[in-house]
Order: C-alpha cells, then structure tokens, then sequence
C-alpha cells in the first residue's frame, strides 16, 4: 500500500496514508493518555498551561487570585488570554476556557462555577436627571448603553420573579464591546447598564450604582470552566480546575 507522494520537490500522503496517520495519531494519544492518566495521580504540575476567558471575568476575579495559584503551584506557567469572543478551543490550543453564560458548543467539557445573573442599573445622578424608570417599557425613553457582543444587542429580555416575559427594544449614545467601559460609563452617570453582578455587585452595595427595575433581570445562566473532550486531564488543568471551582463556585 502506498501511503505516499514523493517527488524530487513535494513529499504528501495518499488517501490511504492520511487515513492510516490519522488512526495511528489516535492511537498514541491514547496511549499517552493511558500513562498520564496513572502517572498524574502523583504527578507535581508543571509546565505551560493556556487560559482563555472574558475580559472583565480576568481582570475582577482571577487576577487577585493569581498570587495565591502561582504560590501553591509554582512550577505551573500561566498564558492568560482575555477575550471576549467566543475562542476556538482546539484549533488555538487552549486547555481550558471560562464561558459566562449558555454553552453553545456541546462538544466540550463544562463544570459549572457559579450563577451569572444580569440586572439593570444606573447611578445616582442619572436617576436624578432622567427619573426611575417603573416598567420595563419606562426604559424606551432612557440612554441604554448598548453591548455589542450581545445577539439582538438593542432587545433586552426580561422575566420577573414569576418568570413571565418582557422584550424591550432600547437605544442610548453609547455601544461598545468592553463591559468594563460600560460600568465606567454608567458609574459616570451616563446611562443605565444591563450587566452580571459579577461586575457590578460590589458598585450596587456600595451605593455607586442602583439597581433599576428591582424584580426584573436578564434570563440567568451560568458560569463554566470548560476543556475538549477525549482527553485525560493533565495536573496542571486539573490544578487550575479545581483552584477556580474552589476560589469561585457560588
């Protein structure tokens, strides 16, 4: 059987060589994760570990844990990227992401860490100057900030308490793909904003912001840690697993 193309200048594989790598590719990587798979019971993490995860998610909660990861874990090196769109895992080598919101992608692995509950809010001197706005049609006639990487961006679905459902088509001056620079924005009194507790709790407890519309929110979904499939856990995506489930679930 020929499994390849050779010339003076080109060196490829037939069809049946192509189908004979891919098989004996598979083989090896099983094999490789039957030694891990033992081998990582004991096995101190090391070595280069490629992160992904949203922006605000790496810059408000991962960074000050970092010191207390890198100091349990010292031989482990951490590639952080932060991004906001939705990374292809297995073609940009990653080992692991974090994805705020529904999983889109079945073929990956999810832990859940935590619920994502987005509400509305504004601060005070907004509220001042433009007045409360009442009922989720109230928020028509306000500056909406406006997320871009958000499908629909400009119809905000809300449930109450009861779950009943309401879509309100909003507009403002203000649409950008930062979450970070819509609290900034809202905090400066520019308009109201539709974003996660997780990045503007604390600004809501300590009075910076105001929840707006208190009995309505965004539909909630969830936070996960995810990783491909097919393949043993290395000790270093483990380490890193199990450090975010323990430092954020919930």
């Amino acid at each position: 059987m020929r499994l390849f193309n050779r010339t003076t200048r080109r060196l490829s594989l037939t069809e049946e060589g192509s189908a004979f790598y891919e098989r004996a590719s598979r083989i090896l990587a099983d094999l490789e994760d039957a030694a891990e798979a033992v081998s990582s019971l004991k096995a101190v993490p090391r070595g280069r570990l490629r992160v992904t995860m949203p922006t605000a998610y790496g810059i408000i909660h991962l960074l000050p844990a970092l010191p207390d990861y890198t100091a349990r874990y010292p031989e482990v090196t951490l590639e952080i990227d932060l991004n906001d769109r939705i990374v292809n895992m297995i073609e940009e080598g990653f080992d692991l992401a974090l994805r705020v919101g529904d999983l889109e992608d079945s073929s990956l692995i999810g832990r859940r860490l935590a619920a994502n509950r987005r509400v509305l809010a504004a601060a005070p001197r907004y509220l001042a100057v433009r007045g409360r706005p009442q009922r989720p049609e109230d928020l028509q006639a306000h500056n909406c900030l406006i997320y871009t990487y958000r499908a629909q961006r400009h119809d905000w679905h809300l449930v109450d308490e009861q779950g009943r459902k309401n879509v309100v088509t909003v507009s403002g001056n203000l649409e950008t793909n930062n979450p970070m620079m819509m609290r900034a924005a809202a905090l400066d009194g520019f308009g109201i904003v539709l974003l996660p507790l997780w990045i503007i709790g604390p600004d809501i407890k300590a009075g910076r912001l105001e929840k707006i519309l208190p009995d309505y929110h965004w539909p909630d979904s969830a936070i996960h840690a995810v990783y491909p499939p097919g393949r043993h856990l290395s000790a270093r995506v483990r380490s890193f697993l199990d450090f975010m489930v323990e430092r954020f679930a919930e």
